[in-house]
């Protein structure tokens, strides 16, 4: 089958590799039809690369039709219609039954110290090979996949495997009182829904903040009160001008949907840089302990969150020996949530926003289609946001 591998920072190629097979009971073997590229995957392209093995096949955002099952998948049958969320998970150990896949006492990566496997991201959840790829072999399918009716294209429903979930649990961790407000830093995808997700269910008002013109407009088309980075001469500025909207308090939550790559920080970008280019037997080693994040965002949101309120990490970071304001986050009683997001906990209260209303617009929230042959291009135009690319789904 064709798959995109990594092969080294900024390297990623569409290659012939082996077809998936059935290797426990618990198996499935998905025929992709769909499959996004997420700005966590970027992180893979630049930053994380101490983590990666030349050829791992990368994705994790995928959805398509079963083609084969495993003697312990007994409600997947061959035909089926499914999303598959990015994390894998049991859901019969006290992590997932207490709401908590994310932490899968199954599929914990113990020997890196990490929680619940992922698909196509890194040996520190797995190695799991991923769903960029025309067939994906899914583990623990007997909880993992969820089943969605035939008819709709896949935009109503892929974002299920990710999109969805995180900007959900983004809004769920921001604890947004009704009628509140909230500030969004970053509009990227998850940054993008996560603000028609707050208004979907009763914020006030909405702050986007981001540096791309065609974000902060497609995101202000949705009744978001956007906020250009570029326009202001500091980030002090920024957050004068979004308290001066909130009676000088600041929002009531703050979601950082940026993460380890922010705008900013330049001596950690330096310092993420080197590791990268370190060999691979020394980066991995030097990551785990002494790796940093470019905390811009972060810091933005720990000045602009009123006191008392609360800050809800979505942006994935990755550093080690980060420098937090402690002071500061102690003195203003912030509350701080944060973690990769529980698919299967959030599903089933999504799955009715996926109607033909699309409150969310999700059916048109793909800024481009392409070819599953055409990655390349793909990630080298996401990373560098190029011709307005917001969100990318590719077809095998």
């Amino acid at each position: 089958m064709k798959a995109v591998t990594w092969q080294g920072k900024r390297d990623v190629r569409v290659e012939t590799v082996p077809d998936p097979k059935i290797q426990e009971p618990t198996d499935a073997i998905i025929r992709i039809t769909s499959t996004g590229l997420c700005g966590s995957d970027l992180h893979l392209y630049e930053v994380l690369t101490p983590f990666m093995t030349p050829g791992d096949i990368l994705g994790h955002e995928p959805m398509g039709i079963v083609e084969e099952v495993g003697a312990g998948v007994p409600d997947l049958a061959a035909g089926d219609r499914v999303v598959v969320p990015f994390q894998i998970a049991c859901g019969n150990c006290w992590m997932c039954l207490t709401g908590l896949p994310t932490q899968c006492e199954t599929t914990q990566v113990t020997s890196e110290g990490m929680g619940a496997a992922l698909f196509g991201y890194t040996r520190l959840y797995g190695a799991v090979p991923g769903a960029q790829a025309e067939y994906l072999r899914v583990p623990q399918a007997q909880f993992g996949p969820i089943k969605v009716p035939e008819g709709p294209p896949d935009d109503r429903f892929v974002y299920l495997s990710d999109v969805l979930p995180t900007a959900w649990q983004a809004v769920e961790y921001a604890g947004v009182p009704k009628g509140g407000t909230v500030a969004v830093l970053g509009l990227g995808p998850i940054g993008d829904m996560a603000c028609r997700i707050a208004m979907a269910r009763g914020a006030g008002r909405v702050f986007g903040v981001d540096l791309v013109g065609e974000r902060l407009r497609r995101a202000r088309a949705r009744g978001v009160e956007t906020f250009n980075l570029k326009s202001f001469d500091n980030e002090k500025e920024l957050v004068e001008a979004i308290r001066d909207e909130t009676d000088g308090r600041g929002p009531d939550a703050v979601i950082d949907a940026v993460g380890t790559e922010a705008h900013g920080s330049a001596a950690a970008k330096l310092a993420q840089q080197a590791s990268a280019l370190l060999p691979r037997k020394i980066s991995g080693p030097f990551a785990e302990r002494f790796s940093v994040d470019r905390l811009a965002a972060l810091h933005t949101a720990i000045e602009l969150v009123r006191r008392g309120g609360t800050i809800s990490l979505s942006g994935v970071y990755g550093g080690m020996a980060d420098p937090m304001p402690m002071l500061t986050m102690f003195d203003k009683q912030i509350q701080l949530r944060m973690g990769q997001a529980n698919v299967r906990r959030w599903s089933d209260e999504i799955i009715p926003y996926l109607t033909d209303e699309d409150p969310l617009g999700v059916d048109d929230f793909a800024t481009h289609r392409l070819p599953l042959s055409e990655a390349p291009r793909a990630y080298e135009m996401f990373q560098k946001k190029r011709d307005g690319m917001v969100k990318v789904l590719m077809q095998p």
